[in-house]
């Protein structure tokens, strides 16, 4: 099975985003560097609006905000208005 990975920049924005990330892809590795946070997992990667607007503590988050903070990423990407999942095909 392939790795998928996202890359953010590692600051306060992110910090729920990156807990949100944890929470759904408990398979997920996360590394710290100095100014990203790389997150790789086995397959796929999920990034849920519902989990980070709840850490967050508002109903209003739109995943357009967490491009503010990406970096890169590795894989097949399909989005809406509620998920970012980033994975293999095939």
């Amino acid at each position: 099975m392939s790795t998928v990975f996202l890359a953010l920049q590692a600051n306060e924005e992110t910090r729920p985003v990156i807990e949100a990330i944890q929470q759904d892809n408990p398979e997920a590795r996360v590394n710290r560097e100095p100014a990203m946070v790389k997150i790789d997992a086995p397959g796929r990667l999920v990034v849920k609006r519902e989990t980070i607007a709840e850490l967050l503590g508002r109903d209003d988050y739109n995943l357009q905000e967490l491009l503010v903070n990406l970096i890169s990423l590795g894989g097949n990407v399909d989005e809406d208005e509620d998920a970012l999942t980033i994975s293999w095909n095939g």
